[in-house]
């Protein structure tokens, strides 16, 4: 059996650990490694979280996969549920589902939404707690400063 998951600080290397898709692609943590990583914790039931989503999904419209990946981990306990907002509201950027609550202890996410900021090595950089304009001058700003990234 896998260790336990445990919370990781800041600075240190998430664990490579399978990431299961809520439309079937299933993926190491690793395939991510050599760009920044943000990841988006969230659930269906939760509404800052569906506040965000939009201002995520925007931000991954225009810089996923180029500057930096962006992916959501949902914490629902049924699966379909999270497939149905992402199919109603059109999310474009990958979304996959915590199974044991394994992403949900590594990342921190003791409260959702939450947005962790991943550097180009796979470690922890930045967690950012609450529902926030991803697509915003600040948060760009932010998300620059953090990544040692130029957006804009």
């Amino acid at each position: 059996a896998a260790p336990p998951a445990r919370f990781v600080p800041e600075g240190q290397p998430l664990r490579d650990e399978t990431l299961y898709g809520l439309f079937h692609d299933v993926r190491r943590l690793s395939e991510f490694r050599g760009k920044p990583l943000i990841i988006n914790v969230w659930a269906s039931w939760c509404g800052p979280c569906r506040d965000e989503m939009g201002s995520l999904d925007r931000l991954a419209k225009r810089h996923n996969g180029r500057q930096f990946h962006l992916i959501g981990i949902s914490t629902d306990d049924y699966p379909e549920k999270a497939s149905a907002f992402l199919l109603r509201t059109g999310v474009s950027f990958d979304n996959y589902i915590d199974r044991n609550l394994l992403w949900e202890t590594m990342l921190g996410a003791e409260r959702i939404p939450l947005t962790v900021l991943v550097d180009a090595k796979g470690r922890v950089v930045k967690r950012v707690y609450g529902a926030k304009a991803w697509d915003s001058p600040a948060m760009v700003e932010l998300i620059e400063k953090t990544l040692g990234l130029r957006l804009r």
